[in-house]
């Protein structure tokens, strides 16, 4: 197939969340046929609720920095997904990326013929078992590897890792995560493996008691984010700067907004020292990473920021981000999610803090409509939108005082930072 034809196919399997089919048997036999790719390389296996792909972008940015050659896995993409797999910083050729599936999907239609599985790959599996065969024949030194969903049962986790990564665990996806924070920390726990490495990023104390019981039985060795000091913090709306004392010392410069950053940063920078990696490609490689969407500024004038908050816990960090940087302005929001998510929760931690709120829908099938998001609030002056470009007419008038805030689903990102920044962006 071509690229498109290949991207048609893949989004005709459904939406991977919620088509996902959790357990390894299917994508360990599409493995096994075509002669475990996944054993080829080495892997940081990175799982968390929030922050674990800036996380794995920084440590990848890191591993480069050291002149190493290195693989980045990480989902869900913003514009193409392509972007999903990456080699040397740089996301596969669209060529490459259709070769790939076809591949893959070769193996897994004789499979299916063989009944030796029982459906189809999902769309994450497919692409994860792509992600296993490019990094092989690249070939790579090290990869980057996010979870998908979870830990425990996803796709990645048929790797034997040499460092695993757990970032902060916080409540999202519990329909199949489950309802409480341990038992979303015990599906995160599954990624450890006996006597493997992990560095663990600070926790809530029902999740971190989870993740270090599972790492005691397992004889993993733990790095603790907050064993490690913060000093000299500055904060401020395009990033952060902080010395870092634990093993070594590093002077930190991190160009990702918001104070979560920083400990994403402190998390990223106690894993490469894990991984041996030294103190100037850590302070360099951080410095230059690069993590679209994320409290990102497409705009200057006026100004608008996008932010892929779609959870409460990103929800609370971009009203701690507007809290402590747009206090003094007049806030303006354009927000948009998908059915599946804490909308309740999300609006009530952000929709207060903006003197306009305008409602509107990603170009997805599953986004919820502007009107049922319109139900669940009691703002003062909110708007509906059929979509995004409407939505942006509606803030054409803003002054110097306003600021413009383009959050809730990664699909309502992709699409501002397309219309505002061009797709090549």
């Amino acid at each position: 197939m071509n690229y498109p034809d290949s991207v048609h196919f893949l989004y005709a399997l459904g939406n991977e969340v919620k088509t996902a089919k959790f357990g390894l048997e299917r994508i360990r036999a599409v493995l096994d046929a075509m002669g475990r790719p996944e054993e080829l390389t080495r892997f940081v296996h990175v799982a968390g609720t929030n922050g674990k792909g800036s996380t794995s972008a920084m440590i990848e940015s890191g591993l480069r920095a050291d002149g190493r050659r290195t693989g980045l896995f990480t989902s869900p993409h913003l514009a193409e997904p392509t972007e999903r797999i990456r080699i040397s910083g740089a996301p596969v050729s669209a060529t490459r990326f259709a070769a790939l599936f076809d591949r893959v999907h070769a193996v897994v239609e004789k499979l299916l013929a063989e009944n030796a599985i029982d459906l189809h790959t999902t769309y994450f599996e497919t692409v994860t078992a792509m992600a296993f065969l490019a990094f092989a024949e690249e070939p790579v030194d090290i990869v980057v590897l996010e979870v998908g969903l979870g830990g425990r049962l996803d796709a990645t986790n048929v790797v034997h890792p040499a460092l695993s990564v757990i970032t902060p665990v916080d409540f999202d996806h519990e329909a199949y995560l489950g309802k409480s924070l341990e038992s979303i920390a015990g599906e995160k726990a599954g990624i450890l493996k006996e006597g493997v490495p992990a560095v663990l990023a600070r926790q809530r104390p029902e999740a971190a008691a989870v993740l270090e019981a599972r790492a005691g039985h397992l004889h993993v060795p733990l790095t603790h984010t907050a064993d490690w000091v913060v000093e000299d913090l500055q904060v401020v709306a395009r990033g952060s700067r902080f010395h870092l004392r634990g093993e070594r010392s590093l002077s930190i410069a991190c160009p990702l907004a918001g104070e979560h950053q920083a400990e994403n940063a402190v998390t990223a920078a106690a894993s490469l020292v894990r991984l041996g990696v030294p103190g100037p490609a850590i302070e360099s490689g951080i410095a230059g990473t690069r993590w679209p969407g994320r409290l990102e500024q497409v705009s200057a004038d006026p100004e608008i920021i996008v932010d892929g908050a779609h959870n409460p816990a990103g929800a609370r960090a971009l009203a701690a981000y507007i809290d402590r940087f747009y206090a003094d302005r007049r806030v303006r929001l354009i927000y948009g999610a998908m059915r599946d998510k804490a909308v309740d929760e999300i609006s009530g931690i952000l929709f207060p803090r903006a003197r306009q709120v305008i409602v509107t829908a990603p170009r997805q099938a599953r986004a919820l409509s502007p009107e049922s998001i319109r139900l669940v609030s009691d703002h003062p002056d909110l708007h509906t939108a059929p979509d995004l470009a409407s939505a942006l007419e509606l803030v054409r008038d803003a002054s110097a005082d306003d600021v413009v805030f383009i959050t809730g689903s990664l699909f309502l990102v992709a699409e501002a930072r397309a219309l505002l920044l061009g797709s090549g962006q």
